[in-house]
Order: structure tokens, then C-alpha cells, then sequence
């Protein structure tokens, strides 16, 4: 499975970006996914999750009300709409395939990583 994250990008804070995740090797309902971030000198963390039936979604605290997880199954692929950015959003972003529920969305030891898009918000 290959995971491949683009759309990141600079803008100024309350603007908006779309990042996708285009999925090759399983279709993208075959798994629980969602999307990570991860700050300097922070750990990664998990901002939205969408469950591999795609009837429910997920959101942290931090983004509910401003970021949308979807995925189109015909174009094998993962998209966050970020709305309302702000200073801390800014970071690194992954998608990732095969999460667990464990008190919170992680990667299960089968998972896979993309390889990262930066976003960066600035005030």
C-alpha cells in the first residue's frame, strides 16, 4: 500500500487548503484512515479519522468545526478540507491507512504512513 499526500501549502491565517491522499494497492474503504500532524518538538498527533464503511467520521478537539475528512472511493482517495486555519495548525501533515481505536485513533503495527505535506499558517 502507498500512500501519497499533497496539498499542503503557505497561506495566511483564516484562509483555507484541501490536502489529498491518493491511495495505490488497496482501495481506500479497506481501512479505518485518517490524517496525522505532527509540530515541531511535538509529538504526532491525530486530527481526523473516517472508518473504512465511511459512514462515521472523527475529529480532534482542536479542529472539529473547521477541518471535513473525506474520501471518494472512485478516485481511490483521502482529502482534509482545513477551513479557518490558524497559527498552531501549522505542521507537518500524514495520512495514514489501518488505524485502531485505543482511547484515540493510531496507526495499528500493520499501518501505513504517507510520506507528509507541510502546512504553514501564518497570522
Amino acid at each position: 500500500v502507498q500512500l501519497q499526500a499533497s496539498g499542503g501549502g503557505s497561506v495566511q491565517a483564516g484562509d483555507s487548503l484541501r490536502l489529498s491522499c491518493a491511495v495505490s494497492g488497496r482501495t481506500v474503504s479497506s481501512y479505518h484512515m485518517g490524517w496525522f500532524r505532527q509540530a515541531p518538538g511535538k509529538d504526532r498527533e491525530v486530527v481526523a479519522a473516517i472508518i473504512s464503511s465511511g459512514g462515521s467520521t472523527w475529529y480532534g478537539d482542536s479542529v472539529k468545526g473547521r477541518f471535513t475528512i473525506s474520501r471518494d472511493v472512485a478516485k481511490n482517495a483521502l482529502y482534509l478540507q482545513m477551513n479557518s486555519l490558524k497559527p498552531e495548525d501549522t505542521a507537518v501533515y500524514y495520512c495514514a491507512a489501518d488505524l485502531r481505536w485505543r482511547n484515540s485513533w493510531h496507526l495499528s503495527p500493520e499501518g501505513y504512513w504517507g510520506q507528509g505535506t507541510q502546512v504553514t499558517v501564518s497570522s
